[in-house]
């Protein structure tokens, strides 16, 4: 991947998350800079969790990137402009504000100040056109092609989630259409088609439906392979073990106050709401709680929701934030999320309209037959007795942790990788686990992995936070 980056001044990797994309743009940007001087300063675009989180973490991990300096292009407009004054090798910026830097550049009259760009999750790209199309992706239109744009890099682990036409947008940026055509119109005209199809659920109505040509799809793949990277997981991973990824997300302020106070105190007011723990185990709960994003209130108070469910208050939605990522990473396929508290499963359903919570066996039939994009699951609901969840899907979410190992494995076996290959499917098992830095949710992985009891890991935890402010 670092080879094709410097082979490549305009390139893409399609590989999946976890594969090392970010660490392998840094290496092979760093080189690149060292021999001829011309990646940075870079652009680095990406979702706001990318932005915020990504790029600065990434460089410290890795003894050759530390020297890397990464400056925020996030927040407020005040903060944004502050974030490209300062001196640094890469700025990190949501691909919401690429309009407001477009503007801003053209108030100013200033040219361009940057030598790369990079495109982290560049599946955003696929709704450029030439003429209509999306704002962001035509405002970085006006920028892409800068003369004083020397690399343009798409990172992606689903470049095409919604089929080959997707690929058009992305590959404008890369090449101009010289691969995929000139317009999308000309690649939509070359390579695909439509039928009438009855409709799935009323026999009696049709709909028009895009198909791709015969063979369009082996003449696509060859125009862009020498673009376009990509790494499959089943090439360099033993598929017979699950693939473990980490998504580390970080607690706002608010909300780490809170978590702080409960921590220390076993005490913490959210809202005028004073939640309180009486001993170390409530204590514990309720830290899983805020790690996850929501806190139960005492149980005489009313939900504003559903009167006959407890009620929660809010204090973030990273986790959900990161599970929009990983929703978009799957590339279309259903997803199993394992949930610990019933608030984290009530802010999901809401997120991801058309998820579901597994109660009954229609759930289940129902996920087993493809109509569930989401299928949200308690560990103590999903263990032994459930089977066929494994010709649905390759990958399960942790949104939400707890102590019992032996739980987490029975619902990671729901579609593990024994099961796969005795349904004949050769794919690797994804894992994903979104993680509270700093909070009891290193402290319950930290469990499963070790034989150290919950409450020297908890002391231990306490100190370690205590000592670090």
């Amino acid at each position: 991947m670092i080879e094709h980056i410097q082979e490549h001044r305009r390139c893409a990797l399609w590989s999946f998350m976890g594969s090392g994309k970010t660490a392998t743009t840094l290496t092979a940007g760093d080189a690149i800079e060292l021999a001829d001087g011309d990646f940075y300063p870079a652009l680095a675009l990406g979702p706001l969790r990318v932005a915020r989180k990504v790029w600065s973490e990434e460089t410290q991990k890795w003894e050759h990137t530390k020297q890397i300096d990464v400056s925020k292009i996030i927040g407020t407009a005040d903060e944004r402009k502050a974030g490209l004054a300062r001196d640094a090798q890469i700025y990190s910026m949501n691909y919401e504000n690429v309009q407001w830097f477009v503007d801003l550049l053209k108030e100013r009259k200033r040219g361009l100040p940057f030598k790369s760009i990079i495109s982290d999750e560049s599946r955003k790209l696929k709704a450029f056109r030439l003429k209509q199309g999306g704002a962001m992706t035509r405002a970085l239109s006006e920028i892409a092609w800068h003369k004083s744009i020397r690399h343009f890099i798409e990172l992606t682990g689903t470049p095409s989630p919604n089929g080959l036409k997707d690929l058009w947008g992305q590959l404008w940026f890369l090449d101009r259409g010289q691969r995929l055509g000139l317009t999308y119109d000309d690649f939509d005209q070359r390579w695909f088609g439509y039928k009438r199809v009855r409709d799935a659920v009323n026999a009696h109505k049709t709909h028009v439906q895009s198909i791709i040509q015969p063979g369009a799809d082996a003449e696509i793949h060859a125009l862009v392979r020498d673009l376009c990277m990509a790494v499959r997981a089943k090439d360099w991973f033993d598929i017979r073990e699950p693939i473990y990824i980490p998504v580390r997300v970080d607690l706002p302020p608010v909300a780490r106050k809170h978590y702080r106070e409960m921590e220390r105190d076993f005490f913490t007011r959210i809202e005028g709401h004073e939640i309180e723990a009486f001993a170390a185990a409530a204590k514990s709960q309720k830290l899983l709680q805020l790690a996850g994003g929501a806190a139960y209130l005492d149980p005489g108070v009313e939900s504003d929701e559903d009167p006959r469910a407890r009620a929660y208050k809010v204090v973030h939605d990273v986790k959900i934030e990161a599970l929009e990522s990983i929703v978009e990473e799957a590339e279309g396929m259903p997803l199993l999320v394992a949930y610990q508290f019933k608030s984290e499963a009530a802010r999901i359903l809401k997120a991801f309209p058309g998820s579901r919570v597994l109660k009954t066996e229609k759930d289940e039939d129902d996920f087993k037959a493809g109509l569930i994009p989401m299928l949200l699951a308690h560990p103590k609901s999903a263990g032994h007795g459930i089977d066929g969840f494994q010709l649905v899907t390759n990958v399960i979410v942790f949104l939400g942790h707890w102590w019992d190992l032996e739980l987490r494995q029975q619902i990671i076996e729901r579609i593990g990788p024994a099961r796969q290959m005795q349904a004949g499917l050769d794919r690797e098992v994804r894992v994903y686990d979104i993680i509270a830095e700093d909070t009891i949710d290193e402290d319950v992985l930290l469990r499963h992995s070790s034989k150290i009891s919950v409450q020297e890991l908890l002391m231990d935890a306490a100190k370690r936070r205590g000592r670090d402010g």
